[in-house]
């Protein structure tokens, strides 16, 4: 069976910018506004406590139907059966992924500003390419840069969903999907922002307006 086309907000559950208990909170109240994907992203919590708390992220996402992915960690991502990992470039084990997590699993790439690894990532089976940092970011300031024609050479060229990540909030989430992104990957821009439902609504609306333009072009 297919997979549907990957499409949305794409929400990055990053450790270090709440703690466990809100964001556990925040997440419950931000997946019924129906974002594509989570991915827990685990930087400063102790290997337990990071095992928890993904697992306690796995059970919201489950009853929301919202797949979780787990960041360069295949073990984990093994043990608690979910959706699948994204890989950074320099892990680049896709194929090795691929074959142990099954056909059905879900497998990103990070690309930065590199359409060739980007189609090496395509061709060793990644179901979605990443580029960015596309604007300045607080959780990845030392990040490569990646520019907006990137995404929109990617989109034109790849069979696959192009996400895209770094510094993305609602006022300049337009830009991006004006260049044809499938996904905005965002950390601080919801989980660090005041009111990161609100946000989050805001984000996934966007993205909704994006692919209503898209599908009647």
């Amino acid at each position: 069976m297919s997979r549907p086309p990957l499409h949305g907000l794409y929400v990055l559950a990053d450790d270090s910018l709440m703690t466990p208990e809100r964001l556990l909170v925040t997440l419950a109240q931000v997946l019924p506004l129906g974002p594509a994907l989570v991915q827990f992203r685990s930087k400063v919590l102790p290997a337990p406590t990071a095992r928890e708390l993904a697992r306690a992220l796995l059970r919201l996402c489950q009853i929301q139907q919202v797949p979780l992915l787990i960041n360069d960690d295949l073990e984990l991502c093994q043990q608690l059966g979910a959706a699948g990992v994204h890989l950074g470039q320099q892990d680049r084990g896709i194929a090795q992924a691929r074959a142990r997590l099954g056909p059905g699993a879900l497998i990103g790439a990070s690309c930065y500003d590199d359409l060739a690894a980007a189609e090496a990532a395509v061709d060793a089976g990644a179901d979605y390419v990443s580029f960015g940092r596309v604007f300045d970011s607080r959780t990845k300031p030392g990040a490569p840069a990646a520019s907006l024609s990137t995404i929109r050479l990617a989109k034109r060229r790849l069979p696959v969903a192009v996400c895209a990540i770094g510094g993305i909030e609602v006022h300049n989430a337009e830009r991006v999907l004006q260049q044809g992104a499938d996904l905005l990957a965002c950390a601080h821009g919801v989980l660090g922002q005041t009111d990161p439902v609100a946000t989050a609504a805001r984000l996934v609306a966007l993205c909704v307006q994006s692919k209503t333009k898209e599908d009647h072009v």
